[in-house]
Order: structure tokens, then C-alpha cells, then sequence
């Protein structure tokens, strides 16, 4: 499904993130590219949702260790040029100082060529690494109604975890109207219509392309400005009471199950990269990958077909390539390639392109990178001393694997 939108809107996907908290498994790659649910990467949500909402100039600006996401980028996302349709990656390039990104609205200061060539009416700005399902084209249509060159896209979340996130006040008379942008509050003011809960921005705006060129322009000649787009830019427009807010409440996605509407998880953790995995494999998922009204997107490779032999499978994602024989995985994600042996026992995990499970081996609450191979007899997860003796990272309850890393 694509919609069509009202006015001329470009898209800016910011891909430049470290993803420090994500490490090991951003070692080797920025955190967009990190691999989510088998057979995506976490960049091909914003990039789905963007184009199902019917934009379809999209650049992704990207930084710090992208060669394997503008590789997935180049290879998966290709559109019709005919009809001026395109997902480009574009790095940093230094056009106007010497200087790498300093931030996400330097970001997009430096890149202000692209939208100069593109020249759209709107400017949708969106991060590239969170998990959700969200129409745009309905933002946008709300950003066209009230009139205000900013808004941003918000999600309800408890008063109680406010200092967790950039919390947006809103006018108490006019609630999609912002007064106040706070940067994780201790004593944050309730919403008119629920005084227990607060919207927390999800680092997705809609900018007047006029108001976005100056805002950032403006910026970038601020030198105690740390050139961040919710730290910076926006407080800006709110100040100048330019700001409105969208409530993802609000945003009816077609094909959405009454169990996964409204559902966001922002992955910046390694606990919570590991709950959103555990979201997706239960019997009833709280994040439904299985709407094929709104498709994600994504490209896997030229894997076989999953096999199963002789072995016990109980919810668990089965990506293309995989082997389970003789062994038994319960409550996981197998992504494309991944082997598992005879008498193998897998619970609770997330094992990444091309891991191999040797027989009789066990693996607990694991996150396993491309190519870990477990021997044969070894236990993952059990013990947290031993998996510390292997050169395994234990984090939040978990033991986590980077890309290639021996078992030794």
C-alpha cells in the first residue's frame, strides 16, 4: 500500500549513529545496520515506513562505520527512476568545513545541496533505528492543518518513566501545540486528558522546508550548540511557539492488530534490543510482523528454504537457510544460514547469519553475531564466569557474542 501525499515531501533518514550501547554488535557496523528479527536490519523500518507513506525521495545520511548499510541500502532498496523515485545513501562529505557531522542537524546542514536539487514543500526528518509501524502521510496531514513548520511525533508513555526521554509539555487548552521541550524531566506536568501519562518524542519530525534550511543554517554558526535536532532545533521552534506536536495514538496503520497499534521500541540498549526480539516470536506478538497491508522491506539473500529434522521448534523465527537437525530451539530468532546440530539444546536467543550450534551444545539468553561457532558440548548462558573465561560479554542477564568472535 502507498499512499498519496498531499504536497511535494522529501525524506531525510538520520543514519549516522554509533550505537555505543550496542556493543559488540556495532563494533563492525553502525547501529542501522544492526540485524533485527532474522532477516531485517533496523534501518529497513524507517525506510518502509517512509516509502508505504508515499515518499519517495529519500536520502540517508550516514557516518560512522557504514559500509555494510550503504551495502544493504544499495542492494535492497531500489525504486523506479523513471518516475523520479530514489533511496540514496549519502555520506559525509565535508562540503561546507573540514569538519565530520557534529550532530544530527549538522547533519542535515551539510547535506542541504540535496534538498536544495529535490526542492519538496515538506521535509520529513527520521531516525533509523527503532522498531514500529507508523503512516507519515497522516502527520503530514495534520503539520498541513495546524499550520505550525515543526512537528514532531510523540508516544505516550507513564509519568513515572518521564526522565527516560525528551518529554513534550503541551498547551493545556490546545494539546497539539507544544510550550515546552524537557530533556528528561524529574517533575514533568501530565497530559490535559490523562495527567499520568507524558509524550515523549520519537525523533521523527515534519519541518516547512523553508523553516528547516534556516533553522539549521541558523545553527550552525551557534557555537554552544551541541547541533542536535530534539536538542537544539526543535526547543528553537518551541520557543518561538512554532511547534506542534503529532500523538502516534493518532496514527492508524491499515492491516494493525489491536495488540501491536501504537507499538515503538527504541533499540539503544542491549536489553532492550533482546526484548524486542522476544516481542516478535510469542504466540500472540506484541509487534506483528505478519501485516502484509504494510509491508517491511528488505532483501535476504539467495538462501534455501528453513529445514527441520527430527528436532523440537516452539516459537521461534525461521529465516531462509536454516538447519535445525536432531536439536531443540525454543523461544528465538534463527537468522538466514544458521546451523544447529543434533542434540542441541537453544532457548531464550538471537543468533545471527551463519552461527553454528555444535551437538549436545547449549545456548541460553544468547545474542550470537554472524559467524560464532559454538563447539560441540559447550554451554552459552549458563554460567556467566565461564562464558567471562571465553571472552563472551554478560550484560543484563544476557551473553553476547560480536561478529566472528571464537569461542576460546
Amino acid at each position: 500500500m502507498v499512499v498519496r501525499l498531499r504536497k511535494n515531501v522529501m525524506a531525510i533518514v538520520l543514519a549516522g549513529g554509533e550505537g555505543k550501547r550496542l556493543m559488540p554488535l556495532t563494533t563492525d557496523r553502525a547501529k542501522p545496520a544492526v540485524p533485527y528479527a532474522g532477516i531485517y536490519r533496523l534501518i529497513d523500518f524507517a525506510l518502509s515506513n517512509v516509502v508505504n507513506s508515499g515518499c519517495l525521495q529519500v536520502v540517508v545520511l550516514t557516518q560512522y562505520k557504514s559500509h555494510s548499510l550503504d551495502r544493504h541500502i544499495t542492494q535492497t532498496w531500489r525504486m523506479s527512476t523513471m518516475l523520479g523515485n530514489y533511496v540514496a545513501s549519502v555520506p559525509a562529505q565535508q562540503r561546507v568545513g573540514k569538519n565530520w557531522y557534529l550532530g544530527s542537524a549538522d547533519a542535515i546542514y551539510q547535506s542541504l545541496n540535496l534538498i536544495g536539487d529535490e526542492r519538496p514543500d515538506l521535509v520529513i526528518v527520521v531516525g533509523a533505528d527503532h522498531v514500529y509501524r507508523m503512516d507519515f502521510a497522516q502527520m503530514v496531514n495534520q503539520h498541513l492543518e495546524l499550520g505550525a513548520p515543526c512537528t514532531v511525533a510523540a508516544i505516550r508513555q507513564p509519568i513515572s518513566m518521564a526522565s527516560q526521554f525528551g518529554v513534550i509539555e503541551v498547551d493545556q487548552t490546545d494539546p497539539r501545540r507544544i510550550t515546552q521541550f524537557l530533556e528528561k524531566p524529574a517533575d514533568p506536568v501530565g497530559l490535559p486528558d490523562n495527567p499520568d501519562e507524558v509524550l515523549a518524542s520519537m525523533g521523527n519530525y515534519c519541518f516547512d522546508t523553508d523553516a528547516l534550511v534556516e533553522a539549521v543554517t541558523r545553527d550552525a554558526s551557534d557555537l554552544g550548540s551541541a547541533h542536535d535536532m530534539g536538542g537544539d532545533i526543535v526547543p528553537g521552534f518551541v520557543s518561538r511557539g512554532e511547534a506542534a506536536v503529532y500523538d502516534y495514538r493518532d496514527n492508524l496503520v491499515p492491516g494493525a492488530t489491536d495488540r501491536d497499534r501504537g507499538y515503538w521500541r527504541d533499540v539503544g540498549t542491549m536489553r532492550s534490543y533482546y526484548d524486542a526480539h522476544m516481542d516478535v516470536v510469542s504466540p500472540l506478538p506484541v509487534f506483528n510482523l505478519y501485516n502484509y497491508e504494510w509491508p517491511i522491506y528488505t532483501s535476504h539473500g539467495p538462501y534455501p528454504p528453513a529445514k527441520v529434522v527430527q528436532s523440537t521448534v516452539d516459537e521461534v523465527l525461521l529465516s531462509p537457510g536454516v538447519v535445525v537437525t536432531g536439536g531443540s530451539v525454543t523461544r528465538s530468532v534463527l537468522s538466514p544460514g544458521v546451523y544447529v546440530s543434533a542434540g542441541a539444546d537453544v532457548t531464550g536467543s538471537v543468533l545471527m547469519n551463519d552461527v553454528s550450534i555444535g551437538e549436545g551444545a547449549v545456548v541460553r539468553n544468547a545474542i550470537l553475531d554472524k559467524n560464532v561457532i559454538i563447539p560441540p558440548g559447550a554451554r552459552v548462558g549458563v554460567d556467566p564466569e565461564e562464558d567471562a573465561r571465553h571472552g563472551f560479554i554478560v550484560i543484563d542477564g544476557l551473553t553476547v557474542a560480536g561478529k566472528d568472535q571464537p569461542y576460546d
